[in-house]
């Protein structure tokens, strides 16, 4: 059985969505709701911990996970209930499955965060680090989906909703294998919404744009050596304007189009507590006007617009 925080909120009799004349961002919760319990992977930082603020805060019943409990100490202390779940262990997302259920009889909400970019070029990236990469962003996904469902359809409802990105739907320089995974998440959603809408449970993807978090610093650590030499590596000039392209996520101007995780919680919060949710929340001008480019321009040009941005060679 996974490691798990007892001190948290307790259980809450009764149910109240918002009414239907309510807006949408009016989510705080009165009483029990048919999306709780919440199971939240990936809440050691960035959108997950801030997902994890934000629902308990509108009043709902969390479990934040993460691979080693006590990065989710913080949560723990505010009365958030903390399991250690690895989505690539299937013993530890069968464990924590299991005990959420033990606790609550079936997992209201899933929430699958947990994810991480890997870039670099196609020919270089080794496979393990691929095998890797999907392992968590989508294998692990799939799986904890599968062991949540036969609760979910045994109680006639529940919500999935499975963090993608942008990059699920548009293509960017240097990251083909962790676009590949968000694809594969965005073609997964649309399918699984199909299956499970008999059961009344509902599928909803959350694709943020650029966001201030962790992730900018591992995914453009993954790319290695930028300031290699061409002779030394013929991808060299190309791996360094990828990396530029993260700087410019931080702190140039396209820093100021873009979300902190406190931004994509309140989404995810919405999508939670709404009646009726979206099957996707796009999100942040610069996701709204990249997928758009990508759906009006023709290939080539798409191409063409974007390795003038980031100045890619030849």
């Amino acid at each position: 059985m996974p490691q798990c925080n007892p001190d948290s909120t307790p259980r809450r009799e009764g149910t109240r969505w918002p009414a239907a004349g309510e807006p949408e961002g009016g989510y705080t919760v009165v009483g029990r709701t048919p999306a709780e319990p919440v199971l939240i992977t990936g809440c050691s930082s960035g959108i997950g911990h801030a997902a994890a603020v934000s629902l308990h805060d509108a009043g709902l019943r969390v479990y934040a996970t993460a691979r080693r409990v006590d990065t989710l100490a913080d949560l723990a202390r505010r009365g958030i209930a903390t399991l250690a779940l690895d989505v690539t262990d299937e013993t530890s997302m069968a464990g924590a499955v299991a005990a959420v259920e033990a606790e609550e009889g079936a997992v209201g909400t899933l929430i699958n965060n947990a994810g991480y970019g890997l870039y670099g070029p196609v020919e270089q990236v080794p496979m393990a680090e691929v095998r890797r990469e999907f392992e968590t962003n989508f294998f692990g996904l799939v799986r904890l989906t599968q062991l949540v469902l036969p609760g979910m359809r045994h109680r006639r409802g529940g919500r999935i909703l499975n963090v993608s990105s942008m990059g699920g739907r548009a293509t960017l320089p240097g990251g083909a294998f962790y676009h590949a995974s968000k694809y594969a998440v965005e073609a997964l959603s649309d399918a699984l919404r199909m299956e499970v809408a008999q059961f009344g449970i509902q599928v909803v993807l959350i694709e943020p744009g650029p966001v201030k978090t962790p992730w900018n610093e591992v995914a453009a650590g993954s790319l290695g050596d930028t300031a290699s030499a061409p002779g030394a590596d013929p991808y060299a000039a190309y791996k360094a304007a990828v990396g530029v392209s993260f700087s410019w996520a931080a702190s140039g101007p396209l820093a100021r189009l873009g979300s902190d995780a406190q931004d994509i919680a309140r989404v995810i919060t919405r999508a939670v507590t709404a009646p009726r949710p979206r099957t996707r929340y796009l999100i942040n001008p610069v996701a709204k006007s990249v997928v758009t480019l990508n759906r009006l321009l023709p290939g080539r040009a798409y191409d063409a617009v974007i390795r003038r941005q980031y100045r890619l060679p030849g």
